[in-house]
C-alpha cells in the first residue's frame, strides 16, 4: 500500500511540474511596438528657454513628470500639422477608451516663432483638447532643441512677402524624466499610437 501511495503521490509531482512548465512555454510573448522605433539609448535633451502657450518661460524641465508626445509644427500649416495633432488627440482618446488613467500630453512646439506668438499658438492647440501643449519662442533657443533631437526645418517662399516652412514630420515620445525615448515616422495612424505608447510606458 506504502508503495502505491509514493507512485500516486510521485505522478501528481509529475503532473503539477508538466502543467507548471506548459503554461511557462505557452503565455503570450510581451506585447511589442508595431511602428514605434525605440531609441537604443535614452537622449537627454539639452537646455533652452522658449515659452509655452500662456507666454510662461520654460525649459527642458517642462519635459519632466508626464510622457510627452511631440511633434514640430507651425500653425499656419495647411495639412500636415492639424492632421497629425488630430490623430494623436484621436489616439488619446482611444487610450483612454481603454482604461489607460496615464495618459501622454500633446506638445505642439513652433517651428515658426515668427509668427506664433503664445496667444496665438493657444488658440491653436485648444483645438485639440485640454492634453494639448504648445512652445514657441526664439529661434535660436528653437534650434537648440531640434538640433539635439534631429528635428529639420526651413522656411520657403511663397506669393510676395508669405512664406511656409518645412520640417521634418516625425513624432518624439519623452519620458517622465525628460528622456528622449522613441520616434514614429509617418504615416501617422491613431492605431498605432494608441498600441505602442502604453507598451513603451510600460502599461501594455
Amino acid at each position: 500500500m506504502g508503495s502505491r501511495k509514493l507512485l500516486v503521490a510521485a505522478v501528481a509531482v509529475v503532473a503539477i511540474a508538466a502543467g507548471t512548465w506548459l503554461s511557462f512555454n505557452t503565455s503570450a510573448p510581451p506585447a511589442e511596438p508595431r511602428v514605434a522605433t525605440l531609441l537604443p539609448a535614452k537622449v537627454e535633451l539639452p537646455e533652452f528657454a522658449l515659452l509655452d502657450h500662456t507666454g510662461s518661460p520654460v525649459d527642458r524641465s517642462v519635459f519632466d513628470g508626464q510622457w510627452d508626445l511631440v511633434f514640430f509644427g507651425f500653425t499656419h500649416c495647411p495639412d500636415i500639422c492639424p492632421l497629425t495633432l488630430q490623430v494623436l488627440a484621436s489616439a488619446r482618446s482611444q487610450m483612454a477608451d481603454e482604461g489607460f488613467e496615464v495618459l501622454p500630453r500633446i506638445v505642439l512646439v513652433s517651428v515658426d516663432p515668427e509668427r506664433d506668438a503664445p496667444e496665438k499658438l493657444a488658440r491653436y492647440v485648444g483645438y485639440f483638447g485640454d492634453g494639448t501643449f504648445g512652445i514657441t519662442g526664439e529661434l535660436d533657443e528653437l534650434r537648440k532643441l531640434t538640433g539635439a533631437l534631429g528635428i529639420w526645418f526651413e522656411k520657403s517662399a511663397l506669393d510676395g512677402d508669405d512664406y511656409a516652412v518645412d520640417h521634418s514630420a516625425a513624432v518624439l515620445l519623452i519620458d517622465p524624466e525628460g528622456s528622449y525615448r522613441a520616434v514614429f515616422s509617418t504615416p501617422h495612424e491613431a492605431e498605432n499610437f494608441a498600441h505602442d505608447v502604453p507598451i513603451i510606458m510600460g502599461l501594455r
